[in-house]
């Protein structure tokens, strides 16, 4: 009985619901003063045109909806939209030159404190920050186009920034131009689907302290830095692509201090290094394919108990890398094209194991200005003579059943 007053109550308050509209054909001309009028539950639909009204702030639960891309212009001076009520849904604008501050972070977009808030179908231009959820829950960003023009990291803030939150949807959103493309600090049980981060000069992504999350489909091209996950445990790293990311000291994916977590089915590719860990704990490399990187792997000394299974090596200038002798890492039927073995029982497993490690890997890793010397006649002679007899590299450091077909 009680299910059904509910229902009741719902749908009475959505048969009641306005639509209340703006524009310059319409008696009401100020969007302020629209949200002012209206009800909870009611929609502003706000026509095509340029609105300077400073700092608008939805204080309670409404649709907010544009029509044609209206523009809300920050004049270089507000915070845009602030989000003050639960269950506000905004689409259809273009937010476009929020105020610059250091210490209040003004935003396009930002969320305060509030849950089950959808931002969708926006595009959002030369803003500081572009959208902040700032300790939300089950709030939705989809379908957003957001840019910046940011050259240096401390004159630009984030494209999706998310602050601890819990049960956030980050869904093909297109960023390009901040600082961080998408930043998770202290969000928990959260989703990044099928976005596009690209040109963002420091990460394509960026993980601090934020447990339990899945990042899935995802393109993550030419930022400073591919992706870093820090301080975390339990993330998924499901099929996406982390290509062009290069630099002294960039790489397709940094992971440090994260533990029993996921790396499924992705491609790196055109990264200085695909994948840099450091003090990285039980973490499954599976079913990747490495091209045509600097380095494929970088897997410092720190690390221990992942698992390299399953991955395909192709073209990388070296494949794996590693800065000490102990080797508590393991390597499985991988797919490497510097191996150099048979397989005479025709199994597709090399009879021979491989070491992935090259001697002069281990060199430049100390001396990195030996690469001067790469692909000199007395490098490859070496890196040969590694292989047959290892003494430098270290001889367990080896994939005993490597593939003679990539995956």
């Amino acid at each position: 009985m009680k299910k059904l007053l509910y229902i009741f109550l719902f749908f009475s308050s959505f048969l009641q619901a306005a639509v209340i509209e703006v524009g310059s054909n319409k008696s009401i001309k100020s969007i302020k003063k629209a949200i002012a009028l209206a009800k909870v539950g009611d929609t502003v639909l706000v026509h095509k045109g340029l609105y300077k009204e400073g700092n608008i702030i939805i204080n309670k639960r409404i649709v907010f909806i544009g029509k044609n891309y209206p523009i809300l212009d920050g004049q270089k001076k507000h915070e845009v939209l602030s989000i003050k009520a639960d269950g506000v849904i905004i689409r259809g604008f273009k937010v476009v030159k929020s105020g610059y501050a250091t210490l209040e972070d003004p935003c396009g977009i930002k969320v305060y404190n509030k849950n089950n808030v959808i931002i969708q179908n926006n595009i959002l231009d030369d803003n500081f920050f572009g959208i902040y959820i700032q300790n939300g829950s089950n709030c939705v960003v989809k379908n957003n186009k957001i840019k910046a023009y940011g050259k240096e990291e401390q004159r630009i803030g984030n494209g999706i920034h998310c602050w601890k939150s819990d049960k956030l949807q980050i869904i093909a959103n297109n960023i390009i131009g901040h600082r961080d493309g998408i930043y998770f600090e202290f969000v928990t049980n959260s989703t990044i689907k099928g976005n596009f981060s690209s040109k963002n000069v420091r990460y394509g992504l960026h993980f601090m302290f934020s447990n339990d999350d899945a990042y899935i489909s995802n393109v993550f091209k030419n930022n400073g830095a591919g992706v870093a996950v820090m301080f975390t445990k339990r993330v998924k790293m499901i099929n996406n692509h982390f290509e062009e990311n290069w630099g002294d000291a960039a790489y397709g994916l940094f992971l440090k201090e994260i533990s029993d977590s996921y790396i499924i089915g992705n491609k790196f590719s055109k990264n200085t290094s695909g994948i840099h860990m450091e003090g990285t704990t039980r973490i499954s490399v599976e079913k990747n394919v490495f091209e045509a990187n600097g380095w494929g792997m970088k897997i410092q000394a720190s690390c221990m108990e992942n698992e390299i299974k399953n991955n395909n090596f192709l073209g990388n200038t070296f494949d794996i890398s590693t800065n000490g002798s102990l080797v508590l890492n393991t390597f499985n039927s991988n797919y490497w094209d510097k191996y150099e073995g048979y397989d005479l029982d025709k199994n597709g497993v090399g009879d021979v194991p491989f070491h992935p490690l090259s001697l002069f890997s281990v060199i430049t890793e100390n001396n990195p200005s030996a690469m001067l010397l790469f692909r000199s006649f007395m490098i490859t002679l070496l890196d040969k003579s590694e292989k047959i007899l290892p003494s430098i590299t270290p001889d367990n450091f080896i994939d005993k059943t490597p593939l003679m077909k990539k995956l």
